[in-house]
């Protein structure tokens, strides 16, 4: 495999951020995912921080350095992640569960699979078109699909931060796993919370992830994202690659990874540490003792 990778992530205008992000990606396939979290301080990351963690733990045991099935592997492992964090609020008593969205893509032999839950989304971007995309799993995307409203009123709409699927929370996930797309040489895929895509209209972000590398383009984005969301702006948080062919060498070595010369066993994974901030609610030993819980809940469910 060969691609070009950026992911970023910030704050917005909020006290915290509550979205995690992380990649994965062994000799023969690579693992991509977002999460954004929902509810009070030290819920709502903790949520999404068990959600990423736990994907990228499940593909470090089971990509050998391939899946037996990218779709199954997903759907399990959402489900994992949906009863990790639904533990966590129990064991706890939490009169507010934490929950938390989740996009998440595997490539493997040249083809994208993904999954989600809630409104974190997936953009598949080929020579300027958007030719694949999560559908939101929210109240206001029904009535757009309804024909009730059209996708400029729904940007707009009181609800449109409604959601009608998590991971966390009292009720089942709707796990929705789509993809199984062919990828070309060129091809950009990108994930992104809400806080990013609400900001950025598909004529730009077409624009650029068709014109410029990931590299460039995200943090272009993601400054005109940050910029519109202004003061009372949501975290904004991206992930995006690059897809190019074997056989490609005009793309220099130092602008994307390689997995040729990787062996079977070797998985290299990057998901910033667990980063939750002190505030005058939370005190160290509120932090220490959630990052304990978030490593055993994983532990439990990442067997």
């Amino acid at each position: 495999m060969k691609f070009s990778i950026y992911q970023d992530s910030r704050t917005g205008g909020r006290k915290y951020n509550q979205d995690r992000v992380g990649y994965s990606y062994s000799r023969d396939a690579l693992l991509l995912v977002v999460a954004d979290g929902m509810g009070g301080h030290l819920h709502g990351e903790v949520a999404a921080q068990i959600a990423v963690q736990l994907l990228t733990d499940q593909f470090q045991k089971k990509a050998q350095p391939s899946l037996d099935s990218p779709s199954q592997f997903l759907a399990e492992a959402f489900q994992r992640a949906h009863e990790a964090i639904f533990h966590y609020a129990a064991n706890h008593q939490l009169v507010e569960v934490p929950r938390t969205t989740c996009v998440a893509c595997v490539i493997q032999d040249g083809i994208a699979y993904w999954a989600h839950v809630g409104d974190s989304r997936l953009y598949l971007v080929r020579k300027g078109r958007i030719v694949g995309r999560t559908r939101d799993h929210s109240k206001v995307q029904r009535m757009v699909d309804e024909g009730k409203i059209t996708a400029e009123e729904a940007l707009i709409h009181p609800e449109k931060n409604k959601i009608y699927s998590c991971l966390g929370g009292s009720y089942p996930p709707e796990i929705e796993v789509g993809g199984k797309v062919a990828l070309s040489d060129g091809d950009s895929i990108l994930l992104c919370t809400d806080g990013f895509w609400a900001s950025v209209d598909h004529d730009e972000l077409t624009q650029f992830l068709s014109a410029f590398p990931v590299l460039f383009s995200i943090p272009q984005l993601m400054d005109r994202a940050d910029l519109r969301g202004g003061k009372f702006g949501d975290n904004l948080t991206a992930l995006g690659i690059n897809w190019h062919e074997e056989e490609d060498d005009n793309v220099s070595s130092s602008a994307f990874v390689s997995t040729q010369k990787l062996d079977q066993v070797t998985i290299a994974t990057h998901v910033d540490p667990i980063d939750i901030k002190k505030t005058g609610e939370i005190t160290e030993d509120d932090i220490e003792k959630a990052i304990s819980e978030i490593q055993s809940a994983i532990a439990r469910y990442s067997k």
